[in-house]
């Protein structure tokens, strides 16, 4: 998947569309990603002790990564990502809309 934790992206279908977050987590096996702040969902919790009291929480629930793009580092715009290997054998991450290096700004 060639979305990570930490990129800018733009959420370019469902309710969400057109806004622009960055991602909190990746999850490569299923293919998703969640964007800090949307897809929030309503989670009704029991309360589990006197300190964690029950209620309706909201969560942020994770989305197709087919749905967000990457943002473009030159320009901002929506971009694909593409890969590029350099002459010392390392694989970066390049935007397929200016060639620029996508940073790798994950914790």
């Amino acid at each position: 998947m060639k979305i990570r934790k930490g990129d800018r992206v733009r959420i370019m279908s469902g309710k969400d569309a057109g806004r622009e977050s960055t991602v909190s987590a990746a999850f490569p096996a299923t293919g998703k990603v969640t964007v800090e702040g949307y897809n929030i969902a309503k989670r009704h919790t029991k309360p589990r002790s006197a300190e964690e009291p029950g209620g309706i929480l909201d969560k942020e629930m994770p989305m197709n990564a087919s749905n967000v793009m990457v943002l473009s580092p030159a320009d901002g715009k929506p971009t694909r990502v593409g890969y590029k290997v350099l002459d010392d054998g390392s694989k970066i991450r390049v935007c397929k809309r200016s060639g620029e290096k996508i940073e790798d700004n994950h914790e």
